[in-house]
C-alpha cells in the first residue's frame, strides 16, 4: 500500500482533469468571427463620428475599441488555457489568465465611461450641430454588428470570465448604438444636438456599473474566495456528520477560473480511512466539487495544522 493511499489523501489534479474543467471544452471560433466583425465597426464609427462630431458615435467607437481589447485579451487567455504548458511552476496552467483579462476589461470599461463624461462636460454650452442622418445609418450597422456577435458568445458566457467580459463590452455597444440612432433621430428631426450629448453620458452610466461588477466577480477569484454559489457551512456540516468523520479542519474552497472549483479538508478519522476518504468525496461532488483534496489523519495528528497562524 502507497504512503498516499494509507493517508487516506487523493490525488492532486491532472493535466486532463484542468483541460476538462477549465476551458479545453471552450469555442475559439465565435471569439475570431466577432474580433473580425467589432475591428470593421469600430473603423466605420470612428471615422464617422470625427467627420461630423458625434460624441456619442466616438463614444460607441471607445466601446468598440474596448470590445477588441476585451476580444483579443479573452481570445489569447482561451488559447493559453487550451494549449499553455503544465508546469511544475504552473501547476494550474493559464487559466488565471482569464481572470486577469476580465479586470483589464473593467478598467478599460471605466475608463472610456469616464473619458466620455469628461468630454460631454466640456461641450455643454457649446450649442452642437450634429447631422442625424449619418448617425442613424452608423448606429443601425453598429447594433447589427453588436447582435451578431453577442448571439456567437452567448452560449460561452456561463463558462469563462474572458468571454463574460466580452460580452458585457458588446451587449455596452448594443445599447450605445441604440442610444445613437434615438440622438440621431432626434437631431434629425428637431435639430437638437444636445440630443449627442445626453444619450452618450446616459452609455457611459450605464456600463459603468456593470464594469465595477465584472471587476468585483474577477476580484473575488484572485482573492480566492469561496464560490458564491457555495454553501461552505452546509458544506461543512454534513462532512462533519459522516459516520466515518470525528473532525474536520482546514476546509478550503476556492476558484482557479470561471468554472473550475477547487476544495482542500482535513479529517480525522479513527475508521477504514478509505472509507472516510470514499464517504467525504461523495459529499464534495454533491456540492459541484468534482476536484477535492481530502487528507484523512488519525485523530491527533491535527496539532501541526492547529498551530498554524493562517
Amino acid at each position: 500500500m502507497s504512503e498516499a493511499t494509507e493517508h487516506g489523501h487523493s490525488h492532486g489534479p491532472t493535466a486532463a482533469d484542468l483541460a476538462a474543467g477549465g476551458g479545453a471544452h471552450r469555442r475559439i471560433w465565435p471569439m475570431v468571427v466577432s474580433l473580425g466583425i467589432i475591428a470593421f465597426f469600430f473603423v466605420v464609427e470612428l471615422i464617422t463620428g470625427i467627420l461630423f462630431g458625434s460624441l456619442a458615435l466616438i463614444a460607441d467607437a471607445g466601446h468598440m475599441a474596448t470590445d477588441l481589447v476585451a476580444l483579443s485579451m479573452g481570445l489569447l487567455a482561451l488559447l493559453l488555457a487550451r494549449h499553455g504548458s503544465l508546469t511544475d511552476d504552473r501547476s494550474f496552467g493559464w487559466y488565471r489568465a482569464e481572470v486577469f483579462t476580465a479586470v483589464v476589461n473593467a478598467v478599460l470599461l471605466l475608463g472610456v465611461g469616464a473619458y466620455v463624461l469628461y468630454e460631454a462636460v466640456e461641450r455643454l454650452g457649446t450649442d452642437p450641430e450634429v447631422p442625424g442622418g449619418p448617425m442613424i445609418v452608423v448606429a443601425l450597422l453598429g447594433l447589427a454588428a453588436n447582435v451578431v456577435v453577442m448571439y456567437l458568445l452567448r452560449a460561452d458566457v456561463g463558462k469563462s470570465l474572458a468571454v463574460r467580459g466580452a460580452y458585457l463590452e458588446v451587449l455596452a455597444d448594443a445599447v450605445g448604438s441604440v442610444g445613437v440612432l434615438v440622438a440621431g433621430v432626434v437631431a434629425m428631426t428637431t435639430g437638437w444636438g444636445y440630443a449627442d450629448l445626453i444619450v452618450a453620458v446616459l452609455i457611459a452610466l450605464w456600463v459603468v456599473p456593470r464594469a465595477v461588477k465584472l471587476a468585483v466577480d474577477a476580484l473575488k477569484i484572485l482573492n480566492q474566495q469561496a464560490p458564491k454559489s457555495l454553501d461552505l457551512a452546509a458544506l461543512r456540516i454534513e462532512l462533519e456528520e459522516l459516520p466515518e468523520v470525528q473532525d474536520v479542519h482546514d476546509l478550503h474552497v476556492w476558484s482557479v477560473t470561471s468554472g473550475m472549483d477547487v476544495a482542500t479538508v482535513h479529517l480525522s478519522s479513527t475508521g477504514d480511512h478509505c472509507a472516510a476518504l470514499t464517504a467525504a468525496q461523495r459529499v464534495f461532488a454533491g456540492h459541484g466539487l468534482a476536484h477535492a483534496t481530502v487528507q484523512v489523519e488519525r485523530p491527533g495528528a491535527d496539532g501541526q495544522c492547529e498551530s498554524l497562524t493562517w
